[in-house]
């Protein structure tokens, strides 16, 4: 099988069965998916659910966010993983919101990259959720399914991922190509023990074929 009929067999495979797939994090404008994505860093989007309606009720804005202390915040977030450096990402991000951009979220990467707490990965989550560019985000479930499937060769950082990823992806359906490979790390494809009974992409994924497969004979 050649990456491209690897590739098409994915691709075809979550057209079918996930046609609608979408990120978990609730929110209800780009303001508040910003801050939900900070939030998620090495954290569980069920956690940053359960957090974020307080922060959101109190800070629906930029504007209000950006007059926050760090003692108002830190509180709302502290169940959240490294809650010191994110209550400083979220008040900084807001500050610069309101300094440079009129407190509207750019949609641009380079744009968003200026903003503290947000990186390449938080970026393209934004771009791709809001404005459907794309911009792939590569996360631990897209790097770890990626690769064990056989869609990325040899890509050892999240950008060399990305970069595979894009060459192969048609345009139109990049943003909707990450939820798919992130949803099947969170539930299928998980980083213990995967779970290659419940997957209907073991006929073209490398792991299986190479480390599954054979044990079963």
């Amino acid at each position: 099988m050649t990456r491209k009929q690897r590739f098409q067999f994915v691709i075809d495979f979550f057209l079918h069965h996930a046609p609608d797939a979408e990120t978990e994090l609730l929110y209800d404008n780009p303001y508040q998916l910003l801050v939900a994505v900070i939030l998620s860093a090495q954290c569980t989007d069920k956690r940053v659910n359960m957090t974020t309606p307080a922060i959101f009720e109190k800070y629906p804005d930029a504007a209000s966010l950006s007059k926050a202390t760090f003692d108002e915040l830190f509180p709302l977030i502290k169940s959240i993983s490294y809650p010191n450096n994110k209550t400083k990402h979220l008040i900084g991000m807001a500050i610069k919101l309101q300094e440079q951009f009129n407190g509207q979220i750019p949609l641009t990467v380079d744009e968003l990259v200026t903003l503290p707490g947000v990186g390449r990965k938080t970026a393209n989550v934004i771009t791709s959720v809001v404005d459907q560019q794309p911009n792939m985000a590569v996360d631990t479930h897209v790097f770890r399914v990626s690769a064990r499937i056989g869609l990325t060769v040899g890509a050892t950082t999240p950008l060399a991922t990305e970069k595979q990823l894009l060459q192969h992806i048609p345009k139109e359906l990049v943003h909707i190509a990450h939820h798919w490979l992130i949803l099947h790390g969170r539930y299928v494809c998980v980083a213990r023990n995967p779970k290659c009974d419940k997957c209907g992409i073991t006929e073209v994924c490398k792991y299986y074929q190479k480390e599954v497969k054979p044990k079963k004979k």
